[in-house]
């Protein structure tokens, strides 16, 4: 017989509200429960990334509270089992992720087991399982930081992954969080197609997809939600955009060192069109970015298609999520040090889009979406994934 239930993935880079602290998180947080009583699902996944912000050291005590007022809300009575973990030892240079993943089921379903790494066997869940720390004793999470010699080029950041293995109605799940590496310089991207920094990325989430399929485990259909950081062909989307612009390169005086690209536009009194320094990306029209242009724009967004061998996405309706303004104010806005990309993703293996059930008239059957989009939620805007998982469990 088949079952079918009511799952909401949610991925959400976090570190804006740890940065901005009290500014946002109270509609951030709003903004998720409405997503959550909009859709009633029965199982939730939600993935945060950079939990502590920029200032850990400073900010991580906050993390506590915001992971309890998640816990603790109305909205969320009716999830009787919840897993939580929560990488906040930054102590711990060399396994610090600042990855926290957290897990809700609804009182409707039945019969959800979690694997346990350590004896290889799946358990029932039951009750509220909080872990908070290195997760270094934890058996029902595996946790790794990115080998700090895969690029000697990139100082050692919170990069890493996360994952937890489910049972669902007899049907086996990886559910993945994972954090990949930022463009450190809108310079350094513009120089090659595809960039240092899409190949670094590359390299890290063919690791990880290897690694929860190597022979370890009995490889399962995965999930694998996060801030992936993929970024847009930036030459070849500058190139596009500067067709008909005159383009200079600015040296610094002493070295051969590019410090600045300033495209202007030949007639028009020469006004600058778009001008890109290491954390500068200014562009003149920023509704190219906007929501009607999104298909066109998807054209450069090439690092999922290297993986389509073994990856699967729902198809992108919506802007890019990154880098939006943090002021209150400005909640559609983006900020011009980056050029706008989807960082955020919900990828899935081929096996794990089967189990997606589709539903003939369309309604309420997959949505692939950001969260608050018209309220500010920080620099990136969580992406989440709404379905039915359809199995053929008892």
């Amino acid at each position: 017989m088949e079952t079918f239930t009511d799952v909401l993935l949610v991925t959400a880079n976090v570190g804006s509200l740890f940065d901005n602290l009290g500014e946002i998180q109270s509609e951030w947080l709003q903004e998720l429960y409405k997503t959550i009583h909009s859709y009633k699902p029965q199982f939730i996944a939600l993935h945060f990334q950079e939990v502590g912000g920029k200032d850990y050291m400073v900010n991580m005590g906050h993390a506590d509270n915001f992971f309890r007022s998640i816990e603790s809300n109305e909205e969320m009575k009716d999830y009787d089992r919840v897993c939580i973990y929560v990488d906040n030892q930054f102590q711990a240079e060399d396994v610090f992720t600042a990855l926290g993943s957290m897990y809700f089921i609804h009182k409707t379903l039945k019969n959800i087991y979690q694997y346990d790494f350590n004896v290889k066997d799946f358990k029932a869940v039951s009750g509220q399982n909080k872990y908070v720390g290195s997760l270094a004793g934890v058996t029902t999470v595996e946790k790794e930081k990115f080998p700090k010699n895969f690029w000697p080029d990139f100082k050692w950041s919170r990069k890493g992954f996360m994952r937890t293995r489910w049972i669902i109605h007899n049907q086996g799940l990886d559910l993945v969080n994972v954090h990949l590496f930022h463009d450190a310089s809108n310079l350094t991207a513009c120089e090659s197609s595809p960039s240092i920094y899409s190949a670094n990325r590359k390299n890290a989430l063919r690791y990880v997809i290897n690694r929860i399929s190597d022979s370890r485990y009995t490889p399962l259909p995965f999930f694998l939600f996060g801030d992936f950081n993929f970024r847009l062909d930036t030459l070849s989307l500058v190139q596009h955009l500067s067709t008909s612009a005159d383009v200079q390169t600015v040296k610094k005086d002493s070295s051969n060192e590019v410090e600045k690209i300033i495209c202007e536009e030949k007639d028009n009194d020469h006004q600058v069109l778009l001008q890109i320094e290491e954390k500068l990306f200014a562009y003149l029209h920023q509704a190219y970015f906007r929501e009607d242009n999104v298909p066109s724009l998807l054209k450069y967004d090439k690092e999922v298609a290297v993986f389509h061998d073994v990856i699967r996405e729902e198809d992108i309706k919506f802007p890019p999520s990154y880098p939006y303004s943090e002021e209150y104010t400005k909640p559609t806005q983006y900020m011009n040090t980056r050029c706008p990309a989807w960082c955020d993703r919900i990828l899935m293996s081929h096996t794990a889009q089967e189990f997606i059930h589709r539903r003939d008239d369309d309604e309420r059957g997959v949505v692939y979406d950001t969260l608050g989009p018209n309220v500010c939620m920080g620099d990136h805007k969580p992406v989440f994934l709404f379905f039915s998982l359809k199995t053929n469990g008892h």
